[in-house]
């Protein structure tokens, strides 16, 4: 067990959107998600699910005009729940490496906790939609997360088809690659950098 308990709440409230967003990195599991964006919730279930995160978000946002704002701005939320949970990042693994197909797609996403935040994002071209999700907004997501985690973040889909099954292979790749990064690595007491900090 983790001596201290790695968890955060944090709230975000701007003039586009109100995000309360609760956090526990040594969790079961559990997601309870309310963004009011549909396919937003799933992708985060996908990923508190298969990373063994305890994440609770409830969000309101200027949806009748788009989700852009809603969908952002939880990556952020995210990012900084993330950071505030990890703390100093001693004793962590520090890297995270996953690939999970979904039928005929295949994600690959490798991560480092860095404190330099970087995205790349290479997919097979995407249908504009999946229901009312603007599948555009999903590098939008990863790298307001990238960038108030302090995360790299490489995510590289060699094969896919449809958009749904690239899209939950990528969340699902990226939960399970977060898990690995921020495991505790039981023969490391200290910062994973040979420069002391992160």
């Amino acid at each position: 067990m983790n001596p201290v308990p790695r968890r955060a709440q944090v709230e975000r409230k701007t003039h586009e959107t109100q995000i309360q967003l609760e956090l526990n990195v040594d969790g079961s599991g559990k997601g309870d998600l309310n963004s009011g964006v549909p396919f937003l919730d799933h992708m985060l279930t996908l990923f508190a699910v298969h990373g063994f995160f305890d994440l609770k978000l409830k969000a309101h946002g200027d949806v009748e005009i788009d989700d852009h704002h809603t969908v952002e701005d939880t990556g952020i939320t995210l990012g900084m729940a993330f950071k505030s949970a990890l703390g100093d990042k001693k004793g962590i693994q520090r890297y995270g490496h996953a690939v999970v197909p979904m039928d005929e797609a295949c994600a690959t996403v490798t991560l480092d906790i860095s404190n330099r935040p970087y995205l790349v994002y290479q997919t097979p071209p995407l249908a504009e939609r999946v229901g009312r999700f603007e599948t555009e907004l999903a590098p939008e997501f990863f790298r307001a997360f990238c960038l108030h985690a302090g995360v790299t973040l490489h995510i590289k889909v060699d094969s896919g088809v449809n958009t749904h099954h690239i899209l939950e292979a990528i969340f699902k790749a990226w939960g399970r690659a977060m898990d690995e990064a921020t495991r505790h690595d039981q023969r490391r007491t200290d910062i994973p950098s040979s420069k002391g900090s992160l």
